[in-house]
This record gives structure tokens, sequence and C-alpha cells, in this order.
């Protein structure tokens, strides 16, 4: 299994692949996309920076878009903990899980449920962001992101279609450091308990895994760890989320 150095580091090239170019600071690594939803703008590691310090320069260079701070096992210890003395506002606990994934997952895919790379950003993001919670006002800002998205690694978009064409489900399959990470799964909140999630996921595991990538990983809400759990995923460790 890969370390978590590597999850983390894949994870970091994923979120800085959405920065406008707010800054290359090693010390405190930020990530400004400029849509108005938090977890596309944030802090994503803070080391040999004082809590205070760097919540004030983050605040700086984050002004005026909703954000979050992601406080890891990457970061110093006591980030959280400092962060929230100053006033930040803890969100959740955010599981960090990883798999094997050397051998295909013996999960059906439901009835009528087709699912395939799309490269159409005009549809596919607005299907994610209804899930993930952009607002319409956004949307146009995270198409124009995901078409100069500029990460260290390579993105796959995944979308889970019914018979008659409308897109169920999404996931975006991030392939860096050699691991497949997982973001935006999500189903249409018309087409919930059909088994589209898991679907989705495991798609995506399939694709990496016929690339050559053996270690799939995923930050969890917590009440998706035990649906990830199910699929064979274990937590590894954790994100303190905030906002500040």
């Amino acid at each position: 299994m890969e370390s978590l150095d590597t999850l983390l580091a894949a994870h970091r090239a994923y979120l800085l692949g959405w920065d406008v170019g707010t800054s290359a600071d090693p010390e405190l690594l930020t990530y400004r996309s400029e849509v108005p939803h938090a977890t596309l703008n944030g802090v994503v590691r803070v080391s040999g920076r004082t809590p205070k310090d760097a919540l004030a320069e983050a605040r700086d260079r984050l002004d005026g878009v909703p954000r979050v701070w992601w406080a890891g096992p990457d970061s110093d210890a006591g980030t959280a903990d400092g962060l929230l003395s100053l006033d930040a506002v803890h969100l959740a606990d955010l599981p960090i899980m990883t798999m094997k994934i050397d051998r295909p997952a013996a999960v059906p895919t439901p009835a009528g449920l087709h699912i395939s790379e799309t490269t159409d950003l005009d549809e596919f993001v607005p299907a994610y962001g209804r899930v993930s919670g952009i607002p319409p006002a956004g949307m146009r800002t995270a198409i124009d992101r995901e078409r100069t998205f500029a990460g260290d690694g390579t993105v796959v978009r995944l979308a889970g279609r019914l018979d008659d064409g409308r897109i169920a489900g999404t996931a975006v399959a991030w392939l860096s450091h050699d691991l497949l990470t997982l973001y935006f799964v999500g189903t249409q909140p018309e087409f919930r308990r059909r088994g589209i999630g898991t679907a989705m996921t495991v798609a995506a595991i399939d694709l990496a895994r016929e690339r050559g990538v053996r270690v799939a990983a995923l930050t969890s809400s917590p009440p998706g760890e035990p649906v990830y759990r199910r699929i064979g995923f274990r937590t590894v460790g954790t994100f303190r989320l905030m906002s500040f």
C-alpha cells in the first residue's frame, strides 16, 4: 500500500490544479479557483508557520471567496487546534480512505445505467455541481476552471447515464503519483438509493486498474464512510476541515 505521504501529495496536486495563481509558497499552500464553492478555494497545507501568521496570510490571499482549511497529517502538529483558538470554525472530520485495486470489484452496475468517459464539461460540471452545492451563478466559472485545469496528473471524468441520456451519477478519477484519487462522486437526488454512487466508484476503480494503477484513495464525508468500507476502503487518516 502507498504511504500516507503519497496519498496526501496526490490530493494536494489535484486541489492545486484548480488554482489561478495565488502563491507557490511551500510553507503555506493555498489554491484559489474563484468558483463560489468553499472546497474549491482553500489551504491545503501549512508547515513552519505559526497558526496566527498562516491564518492572516491565508485570509488575505483568499479574501472574497468561500474557502476551507484542510488540516491534515501533512500540516504542522497543533495546526487545527491553533486555528480554532483564533476563531476558525470546525466543519467536519473527513476520513482519508484507501484500498488496493488489484482485482475487479464484484459489484453489478444498476440496470439501465451506462458509465463512460465524457469530455462535455457544459453537461458534466452542472451535474456534479448540483450535487456538491456549486450555486448556479458559479457554474460558468467552474466549467471554465475545469477547461483550464492544470494539475500534475491526469483527469478522467465519468458520467453515468440512464437509457434516456440523462446523467444520473458522476465521478472524477484523478490519476497522479501512481494512485487513483476520487472526487465528485455523486448521484442526482432523484436517482439515489439505486446503487449508482457505488457503481460510479467501481467504474473509476476499474478504469484505473486497467491503466496499471493498484491503489485507490479518497476523502469521504462521514456519512459516506460506511458505503466505501463496504467496497473495500479503509481509513488511514483524517482531515479536520475548517472554515475561516
